[in-house]
């Protein structure tokens, strides 16, 4: 199980998600970055903060 918090990397986010793998962490955070920070590209950069910032449970 994998899980992320959006604060960890948009400071003042309160988002979170827990998934089987990385694949269903950066779907959601594409999605929550569209529709809650208005993020409509995700560039390598911001994968790799994600990526960073994912956590094994």
């Amino acid at each position: 199980m994998k899980t992320f918090a959006c604060g960890d990397v948009i400071p003042g986010c309160s988002g979170d998600i827990s998934a089987s793998d990385e694949d269903g962490i950066f779907a959601w955070a594409a999605a929550h970055a569209a529709e809650v920070h208005g993020i409509t590209e995700v560039t390598p950069e911001l994968l790799a903060a994600i990526r960073a910032k994912i956590v094994t449970v």
